[in-house]
Formats: C-alpha cells, sequence, structure tokens
C-alpha cells in the first residue's frame, strides 16, 4: 500500500472519531476548561460497532490550539455553539466533512481537567460511505504525563497503530486531501 493510499484509508477509517475529537477540542478551546497537559485516554463507542476503539493522545498547549484552530475554520465549521453549566456543556456543530454536512449535538459532563464524558449524535447530508448518522459515546480521562519519548500530538489508538497530530494536519498532503475529500 503506498502512503496516498495509507492516508485515505486512514482517514475514512477514522473520520467519525476524530471529527468528534475536533468538535471536543475546539469546543475546549473555545468555552470549556483547558485540558491538563499530559497523557489523555479516550475510549470511544460508535453504536452498532461491537469494539469500541481506546485512543491514548499526549496533550500540550500546542495541540489543543492547532486542533482549534483546525476546527474554528469557518470552512470546515459553519457554527460552534457551545452552552456551558455546572459540570455541564451542550454543543451544535456544523461542519463539512468530504463532501458531506455534518451536523453534531452533544453533551459533554465531567470535570474537564482529569475526565469527562460525552454522547455525541452526528447526522451526515449526504450520507458518507452510506452512513447518514452516527451515535458516538466518549470517556476520556487524564493517566498521568505522557509516556518517555512521547510529545505533544503523539496519539495511539488501538489496533491502529499511532500518529502525531499535530504534523498530520500540518502535513501539505493530508491537507489537499481532506480539501479533495470535501469537494474543493
Amino acid at each position: 500500500m503506498n502512503s496516498k493510499q495509507s492516508i485515505s484509508s486512514f482517514s475514512i477509517g477514522v473520520l467519525t472519531l476524530l471529527l468528534g475529537a475536533v468538535v471536543t477540542t475546539s469546543a475546549m478551546g473555545a468555552e470549556l476548561p483547558k485540558r491538563k497537559p499530559g497523557l489523555w485516554e479516550l475510549r470511544t463507542q460508535v453504536q452498532g460497532m461491537t469494539a469500541g476503539t481506546t485512543i491514548q493522545m499526549c496533550i500540550d498547549a500546542q495541540t489543543d490550539n492547532l486542533i482549534q484552530q483546525r476546527a474554528n475554520d469557518k470552512e470546515r465549521c459553519s457554527t460552534m455553539d457551545v452552552q456551558r453549566g455546572p459540570g455541564k456543556a451542550t454543543i451544535h456543530a456544523v461542519c463539512k466533512a468530504e463532501s458531506s454536512t455534518v451536523t453534531m449535538d452533544g453533551v459533554y459532563t465531567g470535570d474537564f481537567s482529569s475526565s469527562y464524558r460525552s454522547e455525541m449524535k452526528m447526522h451526515y447530508d449526504p450520507p458518507i460511505h452510506g452512513m447518514s448518522e452516527s451515535n458516538m459515546s466518549q470517556e476520556a480521562k487524564w493517566l498521568g504525563p505522557c509516556k518517555p519519548g512521547q510529545k505533544g500530538g503523539d496519539v495511539v489508538m488501538s489496533n491502529m497503530g499511532g500518529f502525531n497530530m499535530n504534523e498530520m494536519l500540518k502535513n501539505p498532503r493530508f491537507q489537499e486531501l481532506t480539501k479533495q475529500r470535501q469537494g474543493h
């Protein structure tokens, strides 16, 4: 498999997970308390899938800021409405993914410094790869400092290996693939 196929397969396989992470991170940067720097574990379950996915991500200010910057790009997300309450936040977002408009409504609970939980409902118009909607739940917890050798943006996904989100988002080939998938 060549690197372009690898990036394409990767982007299709984790589209729902990354969109949820992008929306969550951008909302955190804009309206919710920042996550504590260090190693976070996110356990994600998408309704209809038997196995969940576990992601460990080394978080630092640069990573949260870069993801927030990408998510707040009006070309990608035309709407990002966050309402806060004690220990709870609701989010309504409208973003582009591939050639589809994704409408996401989510409820987030927790202290956001050591743990939080989210329930997200996403609607895809037109459907993406035959999927018109998805429901995703996520539990996140702070595990401690990043592991030796890890740097901000390092992500390790169960059964999929690892990558650095900062480098991926800055990669011109990934940016071009993203633009192609958005129909630009």
